[in-house]
């Protein structure tokens, strides 16, 4: 008998270094199976991690509206996904209706514990790991999302071509990983390669971290959706390593042979 995957992915994390007073929560589905698992409990600040949700209301009330994007949302959403820029974000965040917008969105879009950060301020918006996969869900998977083809195409495209420097986190969970960025086909199903964004944040109130991880992983042949979500790390390069080794621990759970 198969152990249940949340008993897999907890033992899989039990050889994940956690430095003390530190917080990580992961989640990941295999989209094909429907199989899924879940590690951690509680809402995260999402740093930048929400601009991929602010990129999908976007594109949703733009769908609503039957139109395309203009030039401009174009422009910000590229930038604002593939070189993480803020001002991009909060350009659109007030496009989308700031908070607001973005509960609205995820209310069509299934998730149930994320909470848009108070006024401009994005990055504190409040997340859960399983919310997060819930999102890469509308994104890579067709069955159930409100959002268009044309729609989820454009968001793994731009997901697929993050800026050098921020190709870590759940890409290391990839088949080659090997840092150099190599992802699958445009249509996020071919090849072995990986679609993410990444979000990262010193908190002022503790000077602690918050760093997180979510996107697409090929894997053995098949795409697994993984969000990791942490806090309290004491340097970023720590809290990247521990969203590694998360995200591995993560996708353990269906590589690795368990009776």
């Amino acid at each position: 008998m198969r152990i249940h995957g949340d008993a897999r992915l907890a033992a899989a994390m039990a050889s994940v270094t956690v430095p003390d007073g530190v917080e990580v929560s992961v989640a990941v589905l295999d989209p094909e199976s429907g199989e899924g698992a879940s590690y951690g409990a509680g809402a995260f600040d999402t740093a930048s991690i929400v601009k991929v949700d602010i990129l999908a209301a976007l594109l949703l009330r733009a769908q609503d509206a039957g139109r395309s994007l203009t030039a401009s949302e174009r422009s910000s959403a590229t930038v604002m996904i593939e070189d993480s820029d803020n001002d991009s974000a909060s350009a659109l965040w007030r496009a989308i209706g700031t908070a607001g917008g973005l509960d609205a969105a995820n209310e069509r879009f299934g998730l149930t514990g994320t909470a848009g950060g108070e006024g401009p301020l994005w990055g504190l918006t409040r997340t859960t790991a399983a919310d997060q996969v819930r999102l890469l869900r509308q994104v890579f998977v067709a069955d159930g999302s409100v959002l268009s083809a044309a729609s989820r195409a454009y968001v793994r495209g731009l997901m697929e071509r993050i800026a050098d420097g921020q190709r870590w986190g759940v890409s290391a969970a990839a088949d080659g990983a090997d840092g150099t960025g190599g992802v699958g086909g445009a249509d996020g199903t071919g090849g072995s390669g990986w679609a993410l964004k990444n979000g990262w944040l010193r908190r002022s109130t503790t000077g602690l971290w918050v760093v997180n991880s979510i996107g697409r992983v090929e894997t053995g042949g098949r795409g697994r959706l993984v969000a990791v979500v942490s806090r309290g790390s004491g340097t970023r390069a720590e809290g990247i390593a521990l969203t590694e080794a998360a995200a591995r621990a993560a996708v353990s759970v269906f590589t690795d042979d368990a009776a």
